[in-house]
């Protein structure tokens, strides 16, 4: 009973995994990147395999997402509900992270 206490509770001056990574991205100012490149990773998993199927190339910049697409149909659709689109992607990262996309 002893063995179980003392070592089941957490100590003050220690962080999870998650709070340590958090803790690194910030102090190395790694935060951005790090989001920037996780929503391009989410692409296919916020806009659905045919779109993502149809993306060629993707990027931020000045906190504009530039998306390539090679269906001129698409492209023109996705100008078009660009506000959508852009909800989608508050919805999932930080208001901040991309301010516009551009679709070419």
């Amino acid at each position: 009973m002893g063995y179980k206490k003392k070592y089941s509770e957490r100590k003050s001056d220690t962080s999870s995994v998650r709070e340590a990574i958090d803790a690194m991205l910030d102090s190395y100012k790694l935060r951005g990147k790090f989001d920037e490149n996780k929503l391009i990773n989410s692409w296919e998993m916020m806009m659905g395999k045919p779109i993502a199927r149809r993306t060629e190339k993707m990027f931020i910049k000045e906190k504009v997402l530039i998306v390539k697409l090679n269906s001129a149909p698409l492209r023109h659709e996705l100008t078009i509900s660009k506000t959508k689109v852009l909800e989608i992607i508050h919805r999932n990262f930080d208001k901040n992270l991309v301010t516009d996309v551009k679709f070419y």
